[in-house]
């Protein structure tokens, strides 16, 4: 029997490609369809359970702007309900109906201290001017301290200002009130207590300012100008005076030569002295005048301002405090003086 010719048998399986469906899978039905007929391998007599979507089923969706606010909204007032996001319940203080903070158990304003006007007796010594409150209690271990003519090395130990006689070094103390001055100083005054030559000090500037003794905080130097603060409280003294503490002042420094880039740099980066290695928090030239530089720099000593101008063979024609910690001469002429502020004796009273 002859076999058929190539082209003939390429006709045929057209023909039966043409004859079979597009595709061996069913046609899928639609979710009810499907539903009453039931899954694959069970009977077609089983019963059949027709599905029920609930709104639960939903697929989530990103709250809207506007619907995040009046969740917030809704915390705020004191609602249960949580968003997506959320991080966890308000801790601020509920609201009540008259509108008015409501304070719970937990959040109860604690119990009055019972205020029996006692003060530890470093702190008593640091009032007196003596010294710091860490220093105070070496003296009271060393017993150099006599409380109602008994000494005393027992530390934290509580006395009455009003009642009980505190000595130390043989003399009667009382505490006295914290005193806190600015002075703006002016040219040609030294910044001593006293001195022998009889000078002009700074001590002249402040007269009457109060009638507790108080000192200088740091020096400036004689032809230094600018803030210089006054305290009988000892421990924030060492505190402001300590390298340690960070504490920066604010200088303006004059030069009646052209200081260089590279200068300026090299005191940014830190060069070192006979007094030490000093290097300036921040440096930059005043406007456009290559002789004026502000200075940022943590020294309690001016002298050192000019020997690193003097370093670069400058010379300094002027050195002015412009800014003691965040203390400004704004208001404040040269020469005169103020008490500072609640404010400002917190600020200070916060460095650690």
């Amino acid at each position: 029997m002859p076999r058929p010719s190539g082209n003939k048998r390429d006709k045929d399986v057209r023909s039966d490609k043409k004859s079979k469906p597009s595709s061996d899978k069913p046609k899928r039905e639609p979710r009810e369809l499907e539903s009453k007929r039931g899954t694959r391998g069970t009977s077609r007599t089983a019963p059949t359970r027709k599905t029920e979507f609930k709104p639960t089923d939903k697929p989530k969706r990103a709250p809207k702007p506007w619907e995040q606010k009046e969740e917030r909204d809704g915390k705020s007032r004191g609602g249960s309900s949580r968003g997506e996001f959320s991080r966890g319940p308000s801790r601020g203080p509920s609201r009540g109906p008259s509108g008015g903070n409501y304070l719970g158990k937990r959040n109860a304003d604690p119990a009055p201290k019972n205020d029996d006007g006692l003060m530890r007796l470093n702190r008593f010594l640091s009032n007196a001017g003596i010294a710091s409150r860490r220093e105070a209690d070496k003296l009271i271990e060393l017993g150099l301290v006599k409380v109602n003519g008994k000494v005393v090395t027992e530390l934290g130990m509580k006395v009455d200002p009003k009642v009980d006689v505190v000595k130390y070094d043989d003399k009667n103390l009382k505490p006295e009130k914290l005193q806190y001055v600015i002075l703006n100083k002016p040219k040609d005054y030294i910044t001593t207590s006293e001195d022998p030559l009889e000078r002009k000090t700074v001590m002249h500037l402040i007269e009457g300012a109060c009638k507790e003794r108080i000192y200088p905080i740091g020096r400036l130097d004689r032809m230094t100008t600018g803030l210089l603060l006054f305290t009988n409280d000892g421990e924030m003294a060492r505190r402001l005076t300590s390298p340690k503490n960070g504490f920066p002042k604010l200088y303006h420094v004059e030069t009646l030569e052209k200081i260089r880039g590279e200068h300026i740099d090299a005191i940014r980066e830190g060069i070192r002295l006979e007094e030490g290695f000093v290097k300036a928090d921040e440096i930059s030239l005043v406007g456009a005048d290559p002789r004026q530089v502000g200075l940022r720099i943590n020294s309690s000593k001016d002298k050192i301002i000019k020997a690193v101008f003097e370093h670069f063979k400058y010379t300094v024609r002027k050195v002015d405090r412009v800014m003691f910690g965040s203390l400004t001469k704004r208001d404040l002429p040269r020469g005169r003086y103020r008490h500072l502020s609640d404010n400002e004796i917190n600020f200070l009273k916060m460095i650690r």
